[in-house]
């Protein structure tokens, strides 16, 4: 589980922790939404239409920029440090396999918690609501078949997280049969990989600013109303999101991989994470601290984490299930045995296809429903909390992620070169 010396000096010079900077700005930022909601509500909407709302953006607009640089520099690096094609597959396979597992656990985990707690009891009241415009995902053959760019250039442009990991993945496969003619394309990955890390060292001393005009912004204009209304809601995806991470934890407790030090490692990302509620936004942060901090291999690392940020959802997962059960709940839809697998299946699939920006979740909604039969306009019913929740949920995502990674590295043996 001991990864190789790093070479490159860490990216987070800030002498404070990031974690405690950006948990104490999440607390004044949730303070001044709710005094300005509860004593300042006429000054809400030009405060958070010119202040607020624009800094939360341009930060994650910042973050962003980051994203898809050290994606692709990082996961070609790591491609070319697996010794050769054969291994990329073998990674593939293993962690396709571990996200299943793993992810239909946590369907399953949020289906018992819903029916235990039955959050949509009592919840009539929302029977008569007006049916939203909600457009249906792509079916999953024309989701797979998407996964291939047309140009790898264009992947890039467009930001396209699925597409710039299959362009990564061909061409360090090409680089690898390529062999001395690859290596100043390499060499330029490596730059670019070094430059990227900069800029983020950059963007992080900003970070506290635009979490707390983030939170400030939902909690002004959303108040605390819509969680004290679907409390049992909120509570059971919050207890089932504790559970997952319990279970993660046990696993790294079996595979001897230090929970202790792999949390105290992810504390800044994972801070991040519940800030911005997306796992894209977060990914520089998590391998850095996942390679630097927390010594997880290099060639690992490249490769599984910037995959799990494109396809592994537990949060999603999660609430998927949880929330289709929760709707058949409220429109008193008899709960059968098919009702249920239709649910589970279609939870599942839909958590590999989430993308990793908040409020991603409410659109994703609507492919399950519909697989379901249950009513589409239920999604009106939670769309006002969704942003409240996102939080949570996708701190455990990227725990997820980096833990199946570890599983990978411990399915793994590093070869001694």
């Amino acid at each position: 589980m001991e990864a190789p010396s790093q070479t490159q000096a860490p990216a987070q010079t800030c002498p404070i922790s990031l974690s405690t900077v950006i948990l104490a700005s999440l607390a004044l930022g949730i303070g001044f939404g709710a005094i300005l909601n509860l004593y300042f509500p006429a000054s809400i909407p030009t405060l958070d239409r010119y202040l607020l709302d624009p800094v939360g953006k341009a930060f994650l607009r910042l973050i962003q920029f980051v994203v898809i640089p050290i994606v692709f520099s990082s996961l070609i690096l790591g491609l070319t440090r697996i010794s050769n094609a054969a291994q990329v597959g073998r990674y593939a396979a293993k962690l396709l396999t571990s996200y299943l597992f793993t992810s239909s656990i946590a369907v399953g985990l949020g289906l018992i918690i819903c029916t235990v707690l039955k959050p949509g009891a009592g919840l009539t009241g929302f029977t008569a609501i007006a049916e939203m415009q909600v457009h249906q995902n792509q079916s999953l053959v024309d989701w797979l078949v998407s996964l291939v760019p047309v140009n790898p250039l264009e992947a890039l442009s467009t930001g396209n997280l699925l597409q710039t990991i299959f362009s990564a993945a061909l061409i360090g496969v090409g680089i690898q049969f390529a062999g001395e003619k690859g290596t100043s394309f390499v060499a330029l990955m490596e730059s670019v990989y070094v430059i990227s890390e900069k800029i983020l060292s950059l963007i992080l001393y900003i970070a506290p600013i635009g979490v707390f005009a983030l939170i400030s912004s939902v909690i002004a204009t959303q108040g605390f109303e819509l969680i004290a209304k679907l409390f049992v809601y909120v509570l059971g995806l919050f207890i089932s999101t504790l559970i997952m991470i319990s279970l993660y934890t046990l696993i790294l407790l079996v595979l001897q991989a230090k929970p202790g030090k792999f949390f105290q490692s992810l504390a800044p990302s994972l801070s991040l994470a519940f800030g911005t509620a997306s796992s894209n936004a977060a990914l520089p942060v998590v391998l850095q601290n996942a390679q630097e901090e927390y010594g997880l291999r290099e060639d690992i690392a490249s490769f599984a984490i910037p995959l799990g940020t494109a396809l592994k959802r537990d949060g999603s997962a999660i609430l998927q299930g949880f929330n289709a059960l929760f709707i058949a709940q409220i429109y008193h839809v008899p709960l059968t045995a098919e009702l249920l697998l239709a649910i589970a299946l279609s939870s599942l699939l839909v958590s590999f296809s989430t993308p990793g920006v908040p409020g991603s979740a409410i659109i994703t909604m609507a492919t399950v429903l519909g697989a379901a039969g249950l009513p589409v306009e239920g999604i009106a019913i939670v769309a006002g909390i969704d942003r409240l929740t996102d939080g949570f949920k996708t701190v455990l995502n990227v725990i997820g992620n980096v833990t199946n990674a570890v599983i990978l590295s411990c399915w793994e043996p590093e070869v001694p070169s």
